[in-house]
């Protein structure tokens, strides 16, 4: 099996017309994660994947900082608080340390997916807190098999939260965690996932 880049990734059709995302407001948003996302004044938040951005609009307001980052332009209009990022998220960096990151049924379609979690990790101050649906049969071996409890004892063991039952990983800031893997590449003929919608599998070497 022949192994898609990043670059290569980022046209595949299955990521580009992903529309897991694309109309979700912020009711689902907190069914998803488990959590009110009720913000303070002066949170930065940070949403990954963040489809139209209409969840963010709804939560938007001049004392806070909602930054939504997609791969597709195809957001709602920005407003007082809410700015929109059209770039990969496996490549993508705030300016500065954020309170919040959310990927809400977005790590289905990226390559490195715990590439892109320690990343986004790195990027919480203080008590920020990391929240995303994460399915552990997504990233797999040389030989197709999934790493299951091997990775997710190693997100454990790196400070990373897991919820078997809701499939979500959480991670709790500031922090620089490091995965024992080695990304190899993706590929987008992975077929549905639990979601029902087609998705990405992702392979590692074990370091």
């Amino acid at each position: 099996m022949s192994l898609l880049d990043d670059e290569t990734l980022w046209s595949s059709s299955v990521v580009a017309n992903c529309d897991m995302n694309r109309e979700r407001g912020l009711a689902g948003y907190r069914r998803e994660l488990g959590g009110d996302l009720a913000l303070e004044p002066g949170t930065r938040w940070v949403d990954l994947c963040c489809g139209s951005g209409k969840a963010l609009a709804e939560a938007a307001r001049d004392d806070v900082t909602i930054t939504g980052v997609d791969l597709v332009d195809h957001h709602v209009p920005a407003r007082d608080g809410l700015s929109f990022v059209v770039a990969p998220v496996d490549r993508w960096e705030p300016a500065g340390p954020v309170d919040l990151v959310t990927c809400v049924h977005g790590l289905h379609y990226v390559g490195d997916k715990l590439g892109l979690l320690v990343r986004a990790a790195s990027w919480l101050a203080p008590g920020g807190q990391l929240v995303a649906n994460f399915d552990v049969s997504g990233v797999r071996r040389a030989d197709h098999s999934p790493f299951g409890r091997v990775l997710t004892k190693a997100l454990r063991d790196n400070g990373f939260s897991y919820d078997t039952r809701k499939r979500l990983v959480s991670f709790e800031g500031p922090g620089r965690p490091r995965l024992p893997f080695a990304y190899s590449g993706a590929d987008d003929r992975a077929g549905p996932n639990y979601t029902g919608q087609p998705a990405v599998h992702s392979y590692y070497e074990p370091l």
